[in-house]
């Protein structure tokens, strides 16, 4: 992969896919590293789109130098096969997607990197593999997504629905921008 200088044309990873379970699960591997490392996305992700983000792919190409870097779509994510909103898949079912894609690509073990809300996913196949498990490392997770008295910094179940419901109206859209890059906010 190149250094990612504009208008430089760059090659692309192949898009694979494997089964896990009824569902295809798409996946890419970047390079040669002593290290299996797969990258586990948050709740939105597309591993062909994740490229032409160029602070995204300056990360990617930054792990893949040092490791041979297994990046996937989640099942109802990016390329990864659809499933209909009365079956959204379990953290269990993601395990078995994550440990498809590894075993389609030959590793046998490898680090986990879990981002935002990919790093439950990762803390959880460590948990289910911990002899596929290698390292775990975590940026941006965290314990659970709703408030309670142990967990007092979480949204009110009533706020988290009312984000829910701004998600999906605004889909597409700035959606809630301000508050996630207030400065680039309108950019």
């Amino acid at each position: 992969m190149s250094a990612g200088r504009p208008n430089e044309v760059e090659t692309l990873p192949k898009t694979q896919y494997t089964r896990s379970g009824d569902l295809h699960i798409a996946y890419q591997v970047v390079g040669e590293g002593p290290l299996d490392l797969v990258y586990v996305p948050g709740w939105v992700s597309h591993v062909e789109l994740a490229w032409e983000e160029p602070t995204l792919a300056r990360f990617l190409r930054r792990l893949a130098s040092f490791s041979r870097l297994i990046m996937f779509d989640k099942r109802g994510t990016g390329l990864s096969d659809r499933v209909p909103n009365d079956k959204l898949p379990t953290l269990e079912n993601r395990v078995d997607d994550l440990r498809a894609v590894m075993d389609a690509v030959g590793s046998e073990h490898a680090a986990v990197f879990g981002f935002s809300e990919g790093g439950n996913l990762g803390a959880f196949f460590a948990a289910t593999y911990p002899e596929r498990t290698k390292a775990l490392a975590l940026f941006g997770t965290f314990a659970k997504r709703i408030w309670s008295p142990d967990y007092p910094w979480a949204p009110k179940p009533e706020d988290r629905e009312r984000e829910y419901k701004t998600i999906e109206r605004e889909w597409g859209e700035l959606a809630d921008v301000e508050h996630y890059v207030p400065s680039k906010a309108g950019d």
